[in-house]
Parts: structure tokens; C-alpha cells; sequence
């Protein structure tokens, strides 16, 4: 059944994708709100498929943590689910992504459309100067900036793999940064089709303010991520051991009927 689920979820998942970016084409017109109440959409639409149809519920927690205005919001990355299910929780988000991504037919054109953050990252010095000041702009308008600080996906329980930039970001700018814990690489893994029933949570932790000593920033930072995050998979694999082997560096993939 797992594997049945898994499917008609994916099929309605694309379907549903591909329906909104056609009919959503004219929102491009009219300017990065519009944008990002499609996107919503789209987002509130496939997380009510995923939990009818696969039995996946996403938790949110530590909303309080979140500021209204500014801010930048550094998440542990392990799965595609928190890229879009986020944007359901802030008021004005942005997110910094690779440019390759502005290339995509259509997808691109709404990364555009809602002035999302593009970097090449080949160009290291930079990139760092254009996200620097595209980051800057965001910030003085109030906007969320979403980052992910290990620059890609890890299977839970991976090694950590951080990146400063979030540190330059945060001193150069004096937004408060937000970090994020999730376990919801026990549930959409990577890779694979396989959508697993449960509670994926999301957690935003309390707000860490920049200063000038970008190491020290960057080591409270993984370690409140990374503590909460093992705490969460913990908790994910309490209520279902059964995902146990989804952690990094486990024997086996569980059964596909589990």
C-alpha cells in the first residue's frame, strides 16, 4: 500500500504543479505578492494531498520564534517537502537558491516573478558579494530570507556540513537569524518515490543575533540545529522504528509495505 500511495500522490502532486504554473501565468504580471500567494497555494494544496493520500502530516513548531519583519531564516535541508511547505509560514519569503534554477522553463519564471535570490556558486568571491547585496535589499523591505546554511540536501543523521555565509549574511545585514530543525528526510526522502505516513515537524528555534565573531556564530548555530534536528528524528523514530533505516549510513531501506 505504501508503494500504491506513493504513487497516486505523485501523480497528483505533478498534476497539481503543472495545473497551477499554466493557469497561474498571468499572476507574473502582476508583481511578486501575487507570486507568492500562488506559491502558497500550491504549497497548502499538495500538503493536503500528501496527508489524505499518503497519511503525511507536517507540524509546525516554534512559530512564535518567527519575527514579522526581517530576518533571515538559516533550516537544516533534508528532503524537497520543507522547500515548499515553508513558504506557507512566512509573510514575505525570499529564498536563496542556485541560478541554474532561473533556467527551468516556466519554474524559472516564477523564481523571477517573486524576486527569489539567485547565486552562481562557481563564482565563489562573487557570489558571495551579489548575495550580499541582493540579501541587503531583501532585509531593508522587511523579507524573510530563506537559506539553507549546508548549500544542499543530507540524509538524516549525516554529518554536518556548514557554511559561513549565513555568518556574513547576518553581520552585514543585522538581521536576527532564525535556525530550523526538521526531520522530514524520515518521510520524502531524497531519493526515491516513496512518501511514508507519520509527522514530519519543522521546527524554528529561537532567534540568534549576528556578532562579530562570524565562528562563534556558526557553531551555536549547527549546534542548535543539529541538537534539535537528532532530537526530532529521535522522536519521528519513537513513534515508527520502522524508519530507522532511513538514517544515513543505515543497512537497509525499511519494507515499502510498512
Amino acid at each position: 500500500m505504501l508503494r500504491l500511495r506513493s504513487f497516486l500522490f505523485n501523480i497528483v502532486f505533478y498534476a497539481n504543479v503543472t495545473v497551477l504554473a499554466f493557469g497561474g501565468l498571468p499572476t507574473l504580471a502582476f508583481g511578486r505578492a501575487r507570486v507568492q500567494a500562488l506559491a502558497r497555494l500550491w504549497a497548502r494544496s499538495s500538503l493536503f494531498w500528501l496527508d489524505a493520500i499518503c497519511g503525511l502530516k507536517v507540524e509546525f513548531r516554534g512559530l512564535e520564534n518567527l519575527p514579522r519583519g526581517a530576518c533571515v531564516v538559516a533550516a537544516k535541508h533534508q528532503s524537497a517537502l520543507e522547500t515548499f511547505a515553508v513558504t506557507t509560514r512566512l509573510a514575505d519569503f525570499t529564498f536563496v537558491l542556485k541560478r541554474e534554477l532561473l533556467s527551468i522553463p516556466i519554474f524559472g519564471w516564477y523564481l523571477r516573478g517573486a524576486d527569489q535570490i539567485a547565486i552562481e556558486r562557481a563564482r565563489r568571491g562573487q557570489a558571495l558579494a551579489d548575495m550580499t547585496r541582493a540579501v541587503s535589499e531583501a532585509v531593508a523591505e522587511g523579507r524573510q530570507v530563506f537559506i539553507f546554511p549546508e548549500g544542499t540536501r543530507t540524509a538524516p543523521g549525516a554529518p554536518p556540513a556548514y557554511k559561513s555565509g549565513v555568518a556574513h549574511l547576518c553581520a552585514a545585514t543585522g538581521a536576527v537569524c532564525v535556525p530550523v530543525a526538521l526531520n522530514t528526510g524520515l518521510f520524502w526522502p531524497k531519493r526515491g518515490p516513496l512518501r511514508r505516513p507519520g509527522r514530519a515537524v519543522i521546527e524554528f528555534l529561537p532567534p540568534l543575533a549576528a556578532g562579530p565573531d562570524k565562528q562563534a556564530f556558526m557553531a551555536e548555530l549547527q549546534d542548535r540545529i543539529e541538537s534539535a534536528t537528532l532530537r526530532l528524528n529521535e522522536e519521528a523514530l519513537a513513534a515508527d522504528p520502522a524508519l530507522a533505516p532511513l538514517l544515513a549510513g543505515a543497512p537497509a531501506e525499511p519494507p515499502a509495505h510498512a
